[in-house]
């Protein structure tokens, strides 16, 4: 495993959308938002007044990248160079010990259970379960957004049907909507460690023949019967015209990565092509599910 890059910064809170689709754009791993006491920043809701005027941010990009670029991208974008500009490399951290350390099976929903590989724990009758390592990724099922989607993909009529799974981090929605029965999951994300952590875990599991994963660009072909996006509200803003062509009239489609208060600015981006229902919420997280008109 190889060492990555970890940036910090300071950025006044009216550029923040403007500076996530930079950071995104020079291939940020990850994105986290701290106020002045490195309490998590909530971001407010529409008409509402941010309790912090500056956001410090840490973020997490692949070892090969250079400081100096994304400090210049950045630059474009803040008529400046950042403040409080900090670089840190971090060293590999043994990401396996630290799951099997952390980790323990999970129920989500009615069947489905995410269990850490290695161990073989009683289930109930009729439970699916998805054996999962983190791999070089993100995405166990410990998260507010995963869970969410994991409880709906396991709400689902899946059996048979065509499901795409946007900012597919570890696999683990992939992987568990081929065990639910899902005949074709296309497994989009834009990190190649990500993408070779989804294609470990479907081989894991042994559903690889039904799980393809793709860079974004690479699924423009996709028709599916369920879209399901677990990312940001700001990247499923810019999304939104990729998400809805990929999805069939009447199909399922669920977004999450969704704080409370940004619910409105995701639902208005789908406008008129989504039939929403009443959010889902785990803690400050949100899961907006409806129908493809």
């Amino acid at each position: 495993m190889e060492r990555q890059l970890q940036v910090r910064l300071q950025i006044p809170v009216d550029a923040l959308q403007a500076v996530e689709e930079a950071l995104e754009d020079a291939g940020a791993l990850a994105q986290t938002l701290l106020s002045g006491d490195d309490s998590e920043l909530l971001e407010p809701g529409v008409g509402e007044h941010p309790l912090w005027r500056i956001v410090r941010m840490a973020v997490l990009f692949p070892g090969e990248t250079d400081p100096e670029t994304v400090k210049h991208q950045l630059a474009g974008v803040l008529g400046g160079d950042p403040p409080a500009w900090a670089v840190e490399w971090l060293e590999p951290r043994p990401w396996e010990r630290a799951w099997l350390d952390d980790f323990h099976p999970m129920a989500f929903g009615r069947r489905l259970w995410i269990v850490p590989s290695g161990h073989r724990p009683p289930l109930p009758d009729g439970a699916v379960a998805v054996h999962l390592d983190p791999g070089l990724a993100f995405g166990t099922g410990t998260h507010e957004t995963t869970a969410l989607c994991l409880e709906w993909l396991d709400s689902q009529p899946l059996a048979g049907r065509v499901v795409l799974d946007y900012g597919s981090g570890s696999g683990v929605l992939s992987v568990a909507a081929a065990k639910l029965g899902a005949s074709r999951v296309v497994a989009v994300d834009n990190d190649p460690q990500a993408r070779q952590a989804t294609a470990e875990n479907a081989a894991r599991n042994g559903v690889a023949e039904r799980v393809v994963v793709a860079a974004p660009g690479e699924d423009d072909a996709v028709t599916a019967d369920f879209v399901v996006a677990n990312i940001l509200a700001g990247t499923l803003v810019r999304l939104a015209p990729q998400l809805m062509a990929r999805c069939r009239s009447g199909g399922g489609m669920a977004l999450s990565g969704i704080l409370q208060g940004q619910e409105q600015a995701v639902m208005e981006a789908f406008a008129g092509a989504v039939r929403w229902m009443p959010p889902r919420k785990r803690g400050q997280w949100l899961l907006l599910a409806g129908r493809r008109n």
